[in-house]
């Protein structure tokens, strides 16, 4: 797989003291942004109970923090062209802390809209960060192992999610229970801890030397610059993981976002804080799990493209039983659909950029910019569970995300030209 990057010629020999330090530190952008999607599913269930909103306008959460992805992704292609990946880091890191900063005054203006203002700006920050890292993490070993790397960095991401709803959770509606003033004042808990570790990782960034990293030759430079986006159009594999990823994220999502609501209505014992952890340890650790074995374990054996099919026809098995609404069973079924998904946006990246050479650089950027899948589908599922008043027909929507996404694996991979 030729990504289009290259350790400088000068360097070529990898030297593992020089690449330890800076491989802990991108992958470390993995936990940070895993975190703060996590802490978006807890607000969603959060704002409905707080100012009395439906499924769908809550859903808007993730319309405006997934909208944000898709503004600031060519833009953060060409940031990085102009200033370099590490560059173009530290500026992400510095937008996710200011967003996640001005959380607390947006808690004491309590709108809405103060806090959706707030997650654009840690959006285009995390943009920025995923724009960069994703293909970085490709690039540093053999390409033919490219894949393996990839989901091993996004092992991390996985950790974040586990981390995310787990401390929001507790923060927000613990303390926000015994909060007799200001009801949102805990919601600035989590994103004051976040966003004091960004800072204190964008001063690593700043302070770490790097191994230089550019494109291959002058040729392939020149190339580069003169790439145009119809050229993407020539790669029909590329093309389907544009929607295969849009399709993934929204499905992701759309799980995330009403993971709560779907237990505490098949399982009313459960309390909202009791979910949040059952969403933290037993969803998201599946997912962690399974994006560290597919990583370290299976995708050694196994083709990442066959991985990725498998996968996602379990994740159609697992959907129809949560449509079903069968209670504990389909309890079940949603805790296994995380273990099931853990490998696909990594893959999907990866299998996507494959053999592109200079166009690498934009393909990534198009491929983040379909992220704005998850700004789209909550919206459709909550409008679904509102006219419906169940949860369980709403998840009708990922499914038949996951079903595409089969295809993709089976066939939709194949490095063609159109």
């Amino acid at each position: 797989m030729n990504n289009g990057l290259s350790i400088d010629n000068n360097k070529q020999r990898f030297v593992y003291q020089g690449f330890l330090i800076p491989f802990i530190l991108v992958t470390s952008l993995f936990f940070l942004w895993g975190f703060a999607h996590g802490c978006i599913d807890v607000l969603n269930k959060h704002f409905q109970e707080l100012l009395s909103m439906s499924k769908m306008k809550s859903a808007f959460l993730q319309f405006v923090f997934y909208g944000g992805y898709f503004l600031m992704a060519l833009p953060a292609g060409l940031l990085m062209q102009k200033v370099g990946y590490k560059r173009g880091i530290i500026f992400g890191l510095l937008l996710f802390a200011a967003g996640a900063f001005l959380m607390f005054p947006a808690t004491l203006i309590q709108t809405f809209g103060s806090f959706l203002i707030c997650l654009f700006i840690i959006a285009c920050g995390l943009t920025c960060l995923e724009t960069a890292a994703n293909p970085y993490t490709t690039v540093l070993g053999p390409p033919e192992s490219g894949e393996r790397r990839i989901n091993f960095s996004q092992s991390f991401n996985g950790l974040g999610w586990i981390a995310g709803p787990l401390v929001g959770g507790a923060l927000i509606f613990s303390v926000s229970s015994r909060v007799n003033g200001n009801k949102f004042a805990s919601i600035a808990l989590p994103y004051l801890l976040i966003g004091t570790l960004v800072l204190i990782v964008a001063i690593f960034f700043w302070r770490v030397k790097f191994p230089p990293v550019k494109e291959e030759s002058q040729d392939s430079k020149s190339e580069a610059g003169k790439a145009k986006i119809r050229d993407l159009l020539k790669h029909p594999h590329f093309i389907l993981a544009v929607v295969a990823q849009f399709l993934y994220v929204a499905a992701q999502t759309g799980i995330n976002s009403f993971f709560i609501n779907y237990v505490t209505e098949e399982m009313p014992k459960i309390t909202n804080l009791q979910a949040s952890k059952i969403l933290a340890f037993g969803g998201f650790g599946l997912f962690w799990l399974g994006r560290f074995t597919g990583s370290t374990l299976f995708m050694r054996v196994v083709r990442p493209n066959r991985l990725l099919a498998f996968y996602a026809f379990m994740n159609v098995i697992t959907m129809s039983l949560v449509v079903a609404g069968l209670g504990w069973i389909s309890v079940i079924a949603l805790f296994a659909t995380y273990f099931f998904e853990s490998v696909m946006f990594p893959t999907i990246f990866a299998l996507g950029i494959k053999e592109l050479g200079p166009l690498t650089k934009k393909a990534s950027s198009f491929l983040v910019m379909s992220i704005v899948g998850g700004a789209i589908i909550p919206v459709i599922m909550g409008r679904i569970a509102d006219v419906t008043k169940m949860m369980a027909p709403g998840f009708i929507v990922p499914l038949v995300c996951f079903a595409f996404i089969l295809y993709y694996g089976i066939n939709g991979y194949k490095v063609r030209k159109a």
